[in-house]
């Protein structure tokens, strides 16, 4: 038996795997988005790109997962630098303490922004007791909620994929560039941001997916009345029983995250070759 033969018995279990779970699941619900009571039909998304509310909702979640895929990469770039910059100890705290969130339910963690948001809670009373906003002021069930709620939620992600970049970029190229006479926020953006660009790529895939393809936060934060498209397929699936319907919306919300990590995925390709 030749090399490629023994690959190829090595890949077949993989291989097999990711058939079960994730092909057959895509086809039967691109078979269901197409099923009609008199054959195959587009009605489905005829009807979803035909109605204002629907397309509403879908850019309602393209653009939250743009800006949280964005206030992620801003706060997750100077943290990952601290972390990669200092002393290993201190570093293992601090990996510990981003990783830590993750240890827990994504369920009780929204609960808890629930808390700290509601209209009593502690961020509302704070801000009024300050005079920065009225008696009516209230934060749950906006989109503000959903964003905050999130980012807490997707932070480790995008924090760790730039870690892991920023950990291998030698510190005399920071040095080098404050000898030739940058200062260190120049130094910042002139060397080490550049390099570290594949680390942002990547972890910015990794929150947009999954800040698209959310449900349990946007739903519980920004309720009924602030829908994103995956608590429209829920709501389909479990309220109207509408399943071709929801496995239509369910084709556009992965087809349009297709369409973003394809040029994503060129463009880390090329810096990396670069």
């Amino acid at each position: 038996m030749n090399d490629r033969a023994e690959n190829t018995l090595l890949v077949l279990p993989g291989l097999a795997l990711l058939a079960l779970a994730f092909f057959v699941p895509i086809t039967q619900m691109l078979i269901l988005s197409v099923s009609g009571d008199d054959g195959p039909t587009l009605a489905h998304f005829t009807r979803f790109l035909g109605d204002p509310y629907y397309l509403g909702v879908l850019w309602r979640t393209v653009r939250l997962s743009i800006l949280i895929t964005v206030i992620c990469a801003a706060i997750g770039f100077p943290l990952a630098y601290i972390m990669a910059r200092v002393g290993p100890r201190l570093r293992l705290w601090l990996i510990v303490l981003v990783i830590l969130p993750l240890m827990t339910s994504v369920v009780v963690r929204t609960f808890g922004w629930m808390v700290l948001l509601s209209r009593s809670g502690l961020i509302p009373e704070m801000l009024r007791d300050m005079g920065l906003v009225g008696r009516n002021f209230a934060i749950m069930q906006t989109e503000t909620a959903i964003v905050i709620g999130m980012v807490q939620v997707l932070l480790p992600f995008m924090t760790l994929s730039i870690l892991g970049i920023v950990t291998r970029i030698d510190p005399r190229l920071e040095e080098a560039a404050r000898t030739m006479g940058c200062s260190f926020l120049q130094s910042l953006r002139t060397v080490v941001l550049p390099l570290a660009v594949p680390g942002i790529i990547a972890g910015s895939l990794l929150v947009f997916t999954l800040s698209a393809s959310s449900f349990v936060t946007p739903n519980l934060l920004g309720g009924s009345r602030i829908q994103v498209l995956a608590a429209s397929i829920y709501r389909s699936v479990t309220q109207t029983l509408d399943w071709p319907f929801a496995a239509a919306q369910a084709v556009i919300l992965f087809v349009g995250i297709l369409l973003i990590l394809v040029p994503y995925a060129r463009l880390a390709g090329g810096r990396s070759n670069g």
